[in-house]
């Protein structure tokens, strides 16, 4: 579908929206992250049936088939600042309905990080006001003759204190690239900050903030941050079994918000499992309600790190396609399916370039999979997208055998899911094909711990997609045995960090030459 966004008279923009929209919750996630809106909006879109007068969206059916106009109202608060402090968290208002009847209830806030990765030059935050005045003089005098500032204790105390709470605002657990970037940032716009000595400048600075992250972080996790606070471990535990963020999870656990209980959001969650009994479902109120339980949802699955089928019972909404790509967003702030296919979209044909060229090195296994390609005779684009993925374990040289399974609509699926961990089963008709062309797909279903978690998937690409959305829902890790395949979706398609292995870098590197 394609949009035209009116944002304001001067800031009128086109979008092209590629996947298939299903609720009016589900554009308005996509509009927020294409549009970079961080507040509350409402809708509205021009109706052909009066004269193309606007009217609010309350409905995704309202819209046009191919294109529409439509024109954003935000909600700003009336006692809202221009300005927000980077070193303040960040917040989202979010309205939800309190019970199945549909009432509105008053908005909640709810303390999520809203940046989709951490910035290429850290944003030093503004200090007191007797800090930065002693950072001018300084900077003046540098300038003049190159003499560095001498720092009292309590003025360098005041600078790590408000460089703690902005790394917090962006990562909990910063590593230490990215902590050297934030000492590069703070010599950079205070050069007389630099060490004396010191080869890059700013050695020391690196050693002193990393050591205020951690204090900030044990600070937080006495009062209770759920973040840190479920790393913590004795000492005999294992270390190993430290829960945190590791694949850009931006609201990798974020805290119950305030008005809010666990018992309060138990509620929610009951309210929501009645929902999904009716025959009609209403989204607007699954995804309010999805949206609300977020933290306790997090919680269970992060701390607790349940089974699949309990996780299933306890949260069936989470297994619903739309829901899937909305949590998703909820974790990383990165939209999933129009991500990933626009990248599938523009690596495809280059990949199948690829496996072509080195295709005799990859065995029977590539060349069977390029044969089918090439006597397919309609589709063909589709076909070529989904031999782009099958072809992707093959040329990491990863075991694909038992992530990606077939069997007959007439046989029962759970014979096929023993054993499989994770992975997509195809559903195919009786006549299966032969090695030169490919069986006659039915549908496809996504099988997580032996169990079908997504049936009647249209396409691979799609289930591919949906699977890697619900390891990131479920906080699964990436099988050992497709851990190269798994990150080049992550870090090439998704584009979540930009740091590849050296194998993944390779292949991407090849494709992009291509």
């Amino acid at each position: 579908m394609r949009l035209r966004v009116v944002l304001a008279p001067d800031n009128i923009r086109r979008l092209d929206i590629l996947e298939n929209l299903t609720s009016v919750e589900h554009l308005k996630r996509i509009l927020q992250e294409k549009l970079e809106i961080k507040v509350d909006f409402l809708i509205q879109f021009e109706d052909p049936e009066f004269g193309n007068e606007l009217c609010n969206l309350t409905n995704i059916t309202e819209l046009p088939p191919d294109r529409a106009v439509l024109k954003i109202l935000l909600n700003l608060p009336e006692e809202s600042e221009t300005e927000i402090s980077i070193s303040s968290l960040d917040t989202a208002s979010v309205s939800a309905p309190s019970n199945s009847s549909n009432q509105s209830s008053p908005s909640f806030t709810m303390r999520q990080r809203e940046s989709s990765q951490w910035p290429s030059t850290f944003p030093i935050p503004k200090f007191t006001y007797d800090v930065e005045l002693r950072l001018a003089k300084g900077n003046e005098k540098f300038k003049e003759d190159g003499t560095l500032l001498t720092i009292p204790r309590e003025m360098k105390m005041d600078i790590l204190d408000a460089i703690a709470q902005a790394i917090f605002s962006f990562k909990a657990y910063p590593n230490n690239q990215e902590l050297e970037s934030v000492s590069a940032a703070l010599v950079q716009k205070h050069p007389c900050l630099k060490d004396r000595g010191s080869g890059t400048g700013y050695h020391s600075w690196t050693m002193s903030i990393k050591y205020k992250v951690g204090n900030y972080r044990q600070k937080l996790r006495s009062v209770g941050c759920s973040e840190v606070a479920v790393n913590q471990r004795r000492a005999s535990e294992d270390s190993r079994r430290l829960k945190k963020a590791k694949r850009c999870e931006i609201n990798f656990l974020p805290d119950i918000p305030i008005g809010e209980t666990e018992y309060s959001l138990q509620k929610e969650r009951d309210a929501l499992q009645e929902e999904l009994k009716k025959k009609h479902l209403n989204m607007a109120f699954v995804d309010s309600k999805m949206e609300l339980t977020f933290p306790l949802r997090r919680k269970e699955i992060v701390d607790k790190e349940p089974l699949v089928a309990d996780v299933l019972r306890e949260w069936p909404a989470l297994f619903l396609e739309d829901q899937v790509s909305a949590e998703f967003y909820r974790i990383t702030q990165t939209n999933l399916k129009s991500t990933f296919f626009s990248s599938l979209d523009e690596y495809a044909s280059p990949m199948i370039k690829l496996y072509r060229a080195r295709g005799g090195a990859y065995g029977e296994e590539m060349k069977t999979l390029l044969d089918q390609l090439d006597n397919q005779t309609s589709d063909v684009l589709a076909h070529r997208k989904a031999t782009a993925l099958k072809g992707l374990p093959v040329f990491m040289r990863e075991k694909s055998g038992n992530f990606l399974r077939t069997c007959l609509d007439t046989e029962p699926e759970d014979q096929y899911t023993k054993g499989m961990k994770m992975g997509i089963l195809s559903i195919v008709k009786d006549n299966v094909g032969t090695i030169h062309s490919s069986p006659n797909v039915r549908c496809l279903s996504v099988v997580l711990e032996e169990l079908v978690v997504l049936d009647n998937v249209q396409d691979l690409p799609t289930a591919v997609v949906l699977l890697f959305g619900l390891i990131y829902c479920l906080n699964m890790n990436y099988p050992k045995e497709l851990k190269y395949t798994f990150e080049t979706i992550q870090k090439v398609f998704i584009g979540l960090d930009p740091q590849c292995s050296q194998r993944v870098q390779s292949f991407k590197n090849k494709v992009m030459s291509m």
